[in-house]
């Protein structure tokens, strides 16, 4: 079992940026892949980003790369996400999420890999 806590959303005028940190519970959290998702007002969940059990690759949806970075510490069994060049259409609630390794390469975006969501924190990026 993963709990995952979500932190560091808010409110930022675009072109700005913001970090968000999911803490993981659990003593196999370095086991695992993580994944961010992020869902818009009535609007699918999509996928953001993604980082293998340890850290060596990371995945991104192609609206997001260069902007976006991912990265964990699993000494501390978190991971990041880090948000820069915000645009309105980043806004969104963002969850993080956790699966099992497995072939993470083949299906990073695949929804229903992951076994552990969080609550998810709110991104609002304002024009």
């Amino acid at each position: 079992q993963v709990h995952l806590a979500e932190s560091g959303g808010g409110l930022v005028q675009a072109g700005g940026s913001l970090r968000l940190s999911c803490a993981a519970s659990g003593r196999t959290f370095s086991s695992y892949a993580m994944g961010w998702f992020r869902q818009a007002p009535g609007k699918e969940r999509e996928f953001v980003a993604a980082i293998s059990s340890i850290g060596i690759s990371t995945y991104y949806a192609d609206s997001m790369k260069g902007r976006f970075t991912i990265s964990r510490d699993n000494a501390k069994n978190m991971v990041y996400l880090q948000m820069n060049s915000l645009k309105p259409e980043d806004t969104a609630v963002y969850y993080c999420a956790a699966r099992p390794s497995g072939n993470l390469r083949a299906n990073p975006h695949d929804q229903s890999e992951y076994l552990y969501w969080g609550q998810g924190t709110q991104v609002t990026a304002s024009s």
